[in-house]
């Protein structure tokens, strides 16, 4: 059997989905979990880009406190992976217009100067992938994951 190559096995997955759930924690240290469009960009398992709106409550969240997680799920085999780390908050020129998509007018109608556009750029550190009845921990390094 051929060893289990997580940056193949994953990305698979994490690109196929059309939906993402972020969690951040709030105030009284609850975590608070959301759908999302999936990301706009990735780089292997440790970076993802997704366009929000700055004034929502996530954002707020993320700059009180940058923990976070993501969660990508396959509903078709049941199985998915939750990766561990931290957000920050993007409103730079070149991040926004990096993830900046056709269309996205219909939410930011200033286009991708609008105030209310910002970018939530989190970075794994860890993660978890369950599949057939196994849930199997990993740590993502600069490299990518490593057993």
């Amino acid at each position: 059997m051929a060893p289990w190559n997580p940056e193949q096995t994953l990305g698979n997955l994490i690109d196929r989905q059309a939906t993402a759930f972020i969690a951040s924690v709030d105030s009284d240290g609850f975590p608070n979990l959301k759908a999302m469009l999936a990301p706009r960009k990735r780089v292997g398992l440790r970076q993802f880009w997704f366009s929000t709106n700055t004034s929502s409550m996530r954002v707020a969240q993320y700059r009180a406190n940058p923990k976070a997680a993501t969660y990508f799920m396959d509903r078709r085999f049941f199985r998915g992976v939750m990766l561990r780390g931290l957000m920050e908050v993007c409103e730079d020129a070149a991040t926004k217009e990096m993830v900046w998509a056709e269309g996205d007018t219909t939410y930011y109608p200033l286009g991708v100067t609008d105030p209310d556009y910002c970018v939530l750029h989190f970075t794994a550190e860890n993660g978890r992938y369950y599949s057939n009845f196994r849930s199997k921990d990993f740590i993502v390094g600069e490299s990518g994951p490593q057993q």
